[in-house]
């Protein structure tokens, strides 16, 4: 596989190739399908792909009533659309019913760029779990995507996926990888701290951990690409094997990874929480690079969380 992909180009590739493995798949788009890839799809099964034009509260209906026909139905376009303009009809069509409807939102976070404000969506992992039944997936780069729109075709029920746009480093391309929706990865051991996080900030965690052996502190990194249900074994032992948990994502800190965690900790075993993330604020146009620069999602920032966390032990 490539050193670098984004993780809507793997999404694109494995519908199409579960287009060819499975005939009840059957893919809706909102008018965005070469964006969020679905155009691969349709390449291959065109006879099963439907674009449903700039009306995604309507594809999410439509999906609903699609999946009630024992089909598997796949609807994709940005994740502000789908978390926000399609909100009440993936609530009350969707998940209320608890259909078999895998929304697949592309294009989420801040590295979205030069699109600016209007088109990142910082608010859609909090949206998203907040709705009962739904199940909430935010993979780290492209093998753990394949392996997540595959277990999400497997599995019964509601998904939301979450998905970039921008190329993001390979980093479980090994034979020991292994996805099961709702268990967390731990990547590295550690005992000073722990860094838990999800989708791209899971590449930044490696080279944070990279950058604190070399301080002399080893901390373990958890890779949570399943935000609901959460690993909660996983967060209660990092809590009780490490004292103090640094949180990382490309999402807003209210209602997102960090907030899930603080959930589990304060209840289960109780020790501070440090969330790297964005700060309640709306993004603004640029590269990506420089945008996860000025928000403070980069490596270094989450060194200097865990700086912090280690004073408050």
């Amino acid at each position: 596989m490539a050193d670098k992909m984004a993780t809507r180009e793997a999404y694109g590739k494995t519908l199409a190739k579960l287009a060819l493995e499975k005939d009840n798949i059957v893919v809706l788009d909102a008018d965005l399908s070469k964006s969020t890839k679905t155009a691969d799809f349709k390449k291959v099964a065109p006879e099963r792909f439907f674009n449903m034009g700039i009306a995604e509260g309507n594809m999410m209906a439509v999906a609903a009533g699609i999946s009630t026909c024992d089909k598997v139905v796949f609807a994709s376009t940005f994740a502000i659309f789908a978390a926000g303009r399609a909100f009440e009809q993936i609530r009350n069509s969707i998940c209320y019913p608890k259909l078999n409807v895998k929304v697949c939102a592309t294009h989420a976070g801040i590295t979205v760029g030069e699109d600016g404000a209007s088109h990142q969506s910082v608010e859609d992992i909090s949206l998203m779990r907040s709705i009962p039944n739904m199940t909430v997936i935010s993979p780290s780069d492209a093998v753990e995507t394949e392996a997540a729109i595959r277990a999400v075709a497997e599995m019964k029920g509601p998904c939301f996926v979450r998905l970039g746009r921008s190329a993001v480093p390979v980093i479980n391309d090994n034979p020991e990888y292994k996805f099961e929706i709702g268990k967390g990865v731990t990547l590295r051991e550690g005992k000073d701290a722990t860094i838990v996080a999800t989708g791209i900030m899971v590449d930044a965690a490696l080279e944070a951990f990279n950058i604190l052996v070399e301080k002399g502190i080893k901390v373990r990194v958890v890779n949570i690409h399943t935000i609901k249900p959460i690993d909660t074994e996983i967060l209660v032992n990092a809590a009780r094997q490490t004292g103090v948990i640094i949180t990382a994502e490309e999402h807003s800190i209210i209602g997102g990874l960090g907030s899930a965690v603080c959930e589990v900790v304060s209840e289960r075993h109780p020790v501070p929480v440090i969330r790297v993330g964005i700060k309640d604020t709306f993004g603004e146009s640029g590269k990506p690079a420089e945008l996860l620069k000025a928000y403070g999602l980069t490596a270094e920032d989450i060194v200097k969380a865990v700086m912090k966390g280690l004073q408050l032990k």
